[in-house]
């Protein structure tokens, strides 16, 4: 198990490592540019060595003391969602307010949401495991729950959040033993409610439709798709070179955090591109390893939850600026500008090689049902 975490360390780094090269090419060529207070890069350094001490720390610390920590944290996560509509604490930033003003620096709440889902199901879920194949404690509870946090993000309004913890929470519902046509009919009332506010709300439905036909609106909601998709092509198999991408330089807005892949495709080509997949892929795959060897099923969801977490929303980023799915706001974890996702992810990643170190053998716990026993149902 030694080598699966050195493996899943030296992943996270690389991609932090990257993320730091892009947003140095992103910040300016000289010193002063890069160190300035304003620098993307200074910045994202000091956020990156903080994530950094997160991480070594929740990775020393017994993940089962976690579970005392459920309920409080996602009360916390609700208050601090709901301080994001309270001026002037709250921030308004271009029509959504996700962001806390703490004075020198910025907190998106929403963040802080990922870890709180994940730790509250796998508490939820092992401390009533005989009773989570009833509607009631298996779906109504929990969803219920959960709605306020889900509700409060998706008014801010933050869709690609909402969509990827209500996805990340039906699955774990789904491995941690609620019946699958419990799961099979929330998800498509969910879904029916989902598609509905988006044919209500016209800039959700303008992205919808640039999605369709982004020619058609290459002016205006399908510019920063077309951009990036030109990025890609400029850069070929091994890029333009690093510091010499063409797109940054005003033609695709929010490249330091939505859009960075594109400028890494650009720079350093597809290569770097397929490279950067390769290592989304490897962290999903010991993630997936370390749950499945985990002591007790509070072990396994809680890995299990955090590995979703971290390769779904790589997976909705790298959908997004390909083309694939509608754009959406949502970052490249570890390799986009942002100190919140940085220290939230720090702290997942530290709890999964936490669990990691505890993962020794098979499944041990004699008084739950084996999580693979559940996989294999499923």
């Amino acid at each position: 198990m030694r080598l699966v975490i050195h493996l899943l360390i030296g992943f996270v780094s690389v991609l932090v490592f990257l993320g730091l090269v892009a947003l140095a090419s992103i910040s300016g060529s000289s010193k002063a540019d890069l160190f300035s207070a304003d620098s993307y890069f200074f910045r994202q350094l000091i956020w990156a060595a903080a994530g950094a001490v997160v991480l070594v720390t929740a990775s020393r610390v017994d993940y089962h003391e976690w579970r005392s920590w459920a309920v409080p944290l996602l009360v916390l996560v609700t208050f601090l969602l709901i301080l994001c509509f309270v001026p002037p604490i709250g921030l308004n930033i271009k029509g959504s307010r996700r962001w806390l003003n703490l004075g020198p620096m910025r907190f998106q709440p929403s963040e802080l949401a990922k870890p709180a889902v994940v730790l509250f199901l796998a508490w939820w879920i092992k401390r009533n495991e005989r009773k989570v194949v009833t509607l009631r404690d298996g779906v109504l509870i929990p969803m219920t729950t959960l709605g306020v946090v889900l509700l409060l993000i998706f008014v801010e309004p933050d869709f690609g959040t909402t969509a990827l913890l209500t996805v990340l929470a039906l699955c774990l519902l789904l491995l941690g033993g609620t019946r699958m046509s419990y799961v099979i009919a929330l998800a498509v009332l969910l879904g029916c409610g989902f598609a509905v506010a988006v044919s209500l709300d016209p800039e959700r439905l303008r992205r919808i439709l640039a999605f369709r036909d982004p020619e058609r609106y290459a002016a205006d909601e399908a510019y920063q798709l077309l951009q990036a998709l030109r990025a890609f092509r400029m850069g070929g198999l091994w890029g333009v070179g690093l510091g010499r991408s063409i797109q940054k330089m005003y033609y695709l807005p929010e490249a330091h955090t939505d859009f960075i892949l594109p400028i890494i495709g650009e720079e350093l080509g597809l290569a770097a591109s397929l490279g950067i997949l390769a290592m989304y892929v490897g962290i999903f795959v010991l993630g997936l390893f370390i749950a499945w060897r985990a002591p007790d099923l509070f072990g396994s969801l809680l890995a299990y939850g955090c590995t979703m977490t971290v390769a779904g929303q790589a997976a909705m980023n790298i959908a997004v600026v390909t083309g694939s799915i509608p754009t959406k706001g949502i970052g490249l974890p570890f390799v986009s500008y942002g100190g919140s996702s940085l220290i939230v992810l720090g702290l997942m990643m530290g709890m999964v090689i936490n669990v990691a170190r505890h993962a020794g053998g098979m499944v041990v716990d004699t008084h739950t049902q084996p999580i693979k026993d559940r996989l294999q149902r499923v």
